[in-house]
């Protein structure tokens, strides 16, 4: 971001008000993430997060049925899928919802494509690694939640560690020292 010199924050500043509400629009405007924040915070006011989650668990489940076939389909569906968990975390601050629709992800893919994560093979060795890694992300982020939230994930949470070391990403479950249990 460029820095604005005092001068010129100074000569902004001092514009009339409805010039600056025309360029405040105008700069927003160009934000698409921006406008959904606004959206999010001013008109549903903050209201529509648990239909957003509940969103997001739709796409997780049409992308599971939609009969991916390869590690490498599956990778870009999956990280896809993360970039949408990002997003939401931008425009809602929702990091229990970030946490919860993560480990949906991730689970998911160990529930729904058994078939690619069972065996290890080099062609998924790319997806391994991303799951145990996201699997690390999302322990780091439940050590951080407050002691009530992280009992509401400790069922799933240690699922998905079992699914880890159950799996062949266990190479790099092993390798990143994952827990095989959260207490």
């Amino acid at each position: 971001m460029a820095k604005i010199e005092k001068n010129l924050q100074q000569a902004i500043l001092d514009l009339p008000q409805k010039e600056k509400d025309k360029l405040l629009i105008r700069l927003i405007g160009k934000d698409k993430l921006l406008i959904e924040k606004f959206e999010f915070e001013l008109l549903e006011a903050g209201e529509t997060l648990q239909e957003r989650r509940t969103d997001l668990h739709e796409a997780f489940e049409m992308m599971y049925h939609s009969h991916i076939t390869s590690p490498k389909a599956l990778l870009y569906e999956i990280r896809k899928m993360s970039s949408a968990i990002t997003r939401h975390l931008k425009i809602t601050k929702d990091k229990y919802g970030e946490v919860e629709l993560t480990m949906a992800l991730i689970k998911g893919c160990f529930e729904h494509n058994t078939y690619i994560v069972e065996k290890y093979s080099s062609y998924a060795d790319a997806l391994l690694q991303y799951l145990a890694k996201r699997t690390e992300a999302v322990v780091k982020k439940v050590e951080k939640l407050h002691p009530d939230e992280q009992f509401d994930f400790l069922e799933n949470l240690n699922l998905l560690l079992q699914y880890n070391y159950q799996y062949a990403t266990a190479y790099y479950a092993k390798e990143l020292k994952l827990p095989k249990k959260f207490d």
